[in-house]
């Protein structure tokens, strides 16, 4: 037998290379016209360049998209990912894989294992938000090839009624976050909707701030509606106070997406007069799994933009109204 040509052997003192500085999480905005014009394609929300990786990649372990579809369209992607999943953005239509269909409409959120393929059949124009962990399989140089869950649909309207009910609930204006983390049956353990990720639906009322909070998994976030008048603050520490020290400012619009690296405090800003509905998708299952996710809060629950007195003058007369 051939003897086997061995690489020389590297080693580094301890303290000098114990912690190794990784290329950073960007923090980044990714438009809504990239999925409201131009031909059927799935666009990646790619930060490969700043994670200094050879294959497109959001965060090291997962990889965001936008699917846009035109009319009458079949559009397959070849992707090996152990998890995906869709949001849909607008439109209806079905998913094709190798074990089945999924049919899907507006506000419906789709979770898939592993399949060999994926294809997207419409009708009318139609856009998808789509997350998997193709990046983690990359890096691992591993193809997934055994399901490890069932697929399974959540309608629009399940998931609305859900998100109201847990806001109408005792107690809720006094939450860091209003909203639901969905969950699969194989998923137990960790209550993510699939064993590597984890999704939030959340609201973020009129005229409110969300308190900070950080975690060790990469969000990247979904703004769905109500966001033309929302923001994010994003920084590495707290001050004194329980303010985010010297934050990095992000705008959200409807259908935009942008990301939060690990270990950043962050808080939602609501300057508008109706709900904000955002949904962040990180890689919480595998991070939770690990028992590394670190979820820390500031303190409280949503407070009012104080300095936004227009705005809580505008809703307290849309109260009145109402």
């Amino acid at each position: 037998m051939k003897t086997m040509k061995l690489q020389k052997p590297v080693r580094f003192e301890y303290l000098r290379a114990v912690d190794p500085r990784l290329p950073e999480v960007p923090i980044r905005s990714f438009p809504a016209s990239t999925h409201l014009t131009g031909p059927s394609r799935v666009v990646h929300l790619d930060n490969s360049k700043e994670l200094m990786t050879d294959y497109p990649a959001s965060s090291p372990n997962c990889l965001a998209s936008f699917v846009r579809l035109k009319p009458c369209t079949i559009l397959t992607s070849n992707v090996q990912a152990s998890s995906h999943l869709f949001y849909v953005l607008r439109g209806r239509g079905v998913i094709v894989t190798s074990r089945g269909l999924v049919t899907w409409a507006d506000g419906d959120v789709i979770t898939l294992p592993a399949y060999e393929s994926i294809t997207f059949q419409v009708s009318s124009e139609s856009a998808l938000y789509w997350v998997n962990d193709s990046p983690l399989l990359r890096y691992l140089g591993v193809q997934s090839t055994i399901p490890t869950f069932n697929p399974v649909r959540y309608e629009a309207r399940w998931l609305q009624n859900e998100v109201r009910r847990v806001a109408r609930e005792a107690g809720a204006l006094k939450r860091n976050r209003i909203g639901i983390l969905l969950d699969n049956p194989a998923c137990t353990l960790t209550r993510t909707v699939t064993p590597v990720m984890w999704l939030l639906l959340q609201i973020i009322p009129p005229g409110m701030i969300l308190p900070p909070h950080r975690h060790n998994s990469v969000a990247l976030n979904l703004a769905i509606s109500g966001c033309n008048r929302g923001y994010t603050l994003m920084g590495r520490e707290l001050d004194a106070r329980r303010n985010i020290r010297s934050p990095v400012r992000v705008d959200w619009a409807d259908g935009s997406a942008f990301t939060t690296p690990p270990m950043f405090w962050h808080e939602h800003h609501n300057d508008g007069l109706e709900e904000a509905w955002l949904l962040p998708v990180q890689d919480a299952g595998l991070v939770t799994y690990g028992r590394i996710l670190d979820l820390r809060f500031a303190a409280g629950g949503p407070k009012p933009l104080a300095a936004s007195k227009v705005t809580q003058s505008k809703l307290r007369q849309e109260s009145r109204r109402g």
